[in-house]
């Protein structure tokens, strides 16, 4: 079902209501390191400002857990948005209360205001109605621009769409989303291939299962394994293993023959004694890995055998490293695999998160068709998981 979007909403000398997704990382001094999240909600923010409408921006930041934390509000990603957008971006002292209704009521068209972090408030994860409502009030119509909180049923994202009839659009951000993951999903060129990485079995389950009826081939790296390899009956030696997971593994093995879907795991890997730059190493083939030491990273092999199988691929999806890949000694394969992509000439779909730490990492970022700026998110996504926050966006 498509949503309605924000450049189809009357936005001329309304409040525009926006969450966005401003949860960006901080170094010690707050200053904004790294504003990709910010800088991809600018077409939606302008979108409405140039169109005569008055844009509130609410967004949390970290887990205050409910108390206001002055290391937690909004102010460094507030600035970096007026830096980027060239106009006073207005912060508000809380997010609700007499003074925010006060600030809101002198605004002009084309004004810009950053309310301060939902999370100070716990009625925000509860999804309380007395706080939506308090947050709707602020507003004429609402836009959700926010990918990354779509999986969370919260007041900022479920909440205040009760107080909207039919004025609650998509923005630009989230209609990206929709259109890359969506198209993966349901219409993607062919051959399809994911990559399943980063350090759990159990949270990708979901994710592998939905995919065998979508993908061609599917492969397997990263700390969830070796959960397979355990399945198999190989030792692990150290590495990170799941063991209430060996039984879902040899499900998952047992259906991707029956789904007749090209399951690959690693041939060979790195393995070390510890997660440290210079700690020991040494590649031993799956069978080998000695019982003092721990994988870390996909071996030479494996790195030929997952590019011979990406070569011919038109649609990939990748969601997780291959390796500890935050060590450079433990990057290899994850680095490989992102050079790969960059000139491979095929969509290329990044899932939020480590996989797209490791693609900035790796120098590619501008070379992927689209990297999702909601790791949980995108996951929920890809399982087939319908999004709490887009279901209660205005059908058309």
């Amino acid at each position: 079902m498509a949503k309605l979007t924000v450049d189809k909403l009357d936005v001329k000398g309304k409040k525009v209501l926006v969450r966005v997704d401003f949860n960006v990382p901080l170094d010690e001094s707050l200053n904004v390191t790294d504003d990709t999240r910010i800088v991809e909600t600018l077409p939606t923010i302008k979108n409405i400002i140039e169109r005569g409408g008055i844009a509130i921006l609410m967004s949390h930041l970290g887990r205050p857990k409910g108390k206001v934390i002055d290391s937690m509000r909004l102010i460094p990603a507030a600035k970096r948005l007026s830096k980027l957008i060239g106009k006073e971006v207005k912060m508000a002292p809380d997010c609700i209360g007499p003074e925010v209704e006060k600030m809101v009521s002198g605004l002009k068209p084309g004004d810009i205001l950053m309310l301060d972090n939902l999370r100070f408030h716990p009625e925000e994860e509860k999804n309380d109605p007395e706080f939506s409502k308090k947050l709707a009030s602020l507003g004429d119509v609402y836009v959700n621009d926010a990918f990354g909180t779509a999986h969370r049923a919260h007041a900022s994202t479920v909440g205040v769409t009760e107080y909207f009839k039919r004025k609650c659009a998509a923005g630009f951000l989230i209609r990206k989303e929709l259109k890359y993951l969506g198209d993966a999903l349901t219409n993607p060129k062919r051959p399809f291939v994911a990559i399943l990485g980063g350090a759990k079995v159990s949270s990708k389950i979901g994710v592998i299962e939905n995919l065998f009826n979508k993908v061609d081939r599917l492969l397997i790296g990263g700390g969830m394994a070796y959960t397979f390899y355990k399945a198999q009956g190989y030792e692990v030696g150290k590495s990170l293993l799941e063991a209430e997971t060996i039984e879902d593994a040899k499900k998952i093995l047992q259906k991707a023959k029956e789904k007749k879907v090209e399951f690959v795991l690693p041939i060979d890997c790195v393995v070390a004694k510890e997660i440290k730059e210079d700690a020991e190493t040494k590649i031993v083939d799956i069978n080998a890995i000695p019982s003092d030491m721990m994988g870390v990273d996909i071996g030479p092999k494996t790195i030929e055998l997952f590019s011979s199988k990406l070569k011919d691929a038109k649609t990939i999806v990748w969601n997780g490293p291959v390796g500890v890949f935050e060590i450079d000694k433990f990057a290899k394969g994850t680095n490989t695999i992102a050079n790969l992509l960059a000139k491979l000439n095929a969509i290329t779909i990044i899932g939020g998160g480590d996989s797209a730490s490791a693609i900035n990492k790796a120098g590619v970022a501008e070379k992927m068709t689209h990297i999702s700026t909601g790791g949980g998110a995108s996951l929920e996504f890809l399982e087939g998981i319908e999004l709490p926050g887009i279901k209660a966006l205005t059908d058309i």
